[in-house]
């Protein structure tokens, strides 16, 4: 009775601090000196509109966008969002845990779908599908695709191997940027790349490793994007990484609607929050002068066109 009471407890503070939270649009940040651009973003799952997003992130000095998906109806939605707005470019792909659960199915109904198993045939049509979507001229990465074994059991990892050396052939056979979500599979990741040889353009989005594996994805010339976490007190070895990273493999992202950085953890993200990011950025380098800030920005700037060939 005790532990069932104390259980009861527990949940109701949990539900009270839910309830407590603020989940109200952080402030806008001071604009940066120079545009700069987020290299992976959800707006479809974000509000306000696309057109309120993007207003938004304009008034900050957040100039480009890469609208990124992670199934075959998203991917397709990124592809109208570049083709709606001029500084936005789409990326298509199927997340890492999207395909198990084509595979699999969908038993734990976490992606809201309930789906049945497909089998191995779900998986190669839904590849089929980003394959045709890779050929628009809007698409200017294939991701986000990888690995990610924090959420998929044993059970779903070899779908997940199978979809991310189909997304690498694709990457190639369009000559786009290869996007990688990389979970707790670094490892694995990084012997798949060299087993199929890399894309010419490989962005690991959310880089999560150490600063070891960022002198090995510099010295393979991989770029590194670095999210709102990267401003976490906790995550040290984030940060080290990031301070080993050559300036000119290094990218700013939100992956918004996630990972908002500080001080504003735990409230909705979005674009126009970079510059909180990339000032946290120069803090890290020692660059956070004014014309450190904006030799920072003038890079980050750089390197997303690069990564993504993009010409305007």
């Amino acid at each position: 009775m005790a532990e069932n009471e104390d259980r009861q407890g527990g949940e109701k503070k949990r539900k009270r601090k839910s309830r407590e939270r603020d989940e109200s649009p952080p402030p806008a940040p001071e604009p940066l000196p120079a545009p700069v651009g987020d290299s992976h973003t959800h707006m479809d799952m974000q509000e306000p509109a696309a057109a309120d997003i993007i207003a938004a992130a304009d008034a900050v000095n957040v100039r480009t966008l890469v609208q990124v998906g992670v199934d075959v109806p998203s991917s397709r939605t990124a592809v109208e969002l570049a083709a709606a707005f001029e500084r936005v470019h789409a990326a298509v792909a199927l997340h890492p845990n999207e395909a198990p659960r084509l595979v699999l199915g969908d038993p734990d109904g976490w992606s809201g779908q309930d789906r049945a198993p497909g089998g191995p045939a779900a998986l190669e049509a839904a590849l089929a599908e980003i394959d045709k979507l890779a050929a628009d001229e809007q698409v200017r990465g294939i991701g986000e695709t990888g690995l990610d074994y924090f959420r998929t059991g044993p059970e779903g990892v070899q779908a997940q191997q199978d979809s991310f050396r189909a997304h690498i052939a694709i990457a190639k056979r369009h000559g786009k940027a290869l996007v990688i979500h990389d979970r707790d599979a670094h490892e694995d990741v990084l012997r798949i790349l060299l087993e199929e040889g890399s894309p010419e353009t490989v962005v690991f989005h959310c880089y999560s490793g150490d600063a070891a594996m960022a002198r090995v994805c510099a010295e393979r010339g991989y770029y590194m994007s670095f999210a709102g976490n990267l401003t976490y007190k906790a995550n040290q070895a984030l940060q080290e990484a990031f301070q080993v990273a050559p300036i000119d493999r290094i990218l700013v992202e939100t992956d918004a609607p996630f990972l908002t950085p500080l001080p504003y953890r735990g409230r909705p993200n979005a674009p126009y929050l970079v510059p909180y990011t990339v000032r946290a950025m120069a803090v890290l380098r020692g660059i956070d002068s004014d014309a450190g800030l904006a030799e920072l920005c003038q890079a980050l700037d750089t390197n997303l066109r690069d990564a993504f060939s993009i010409q305007e």
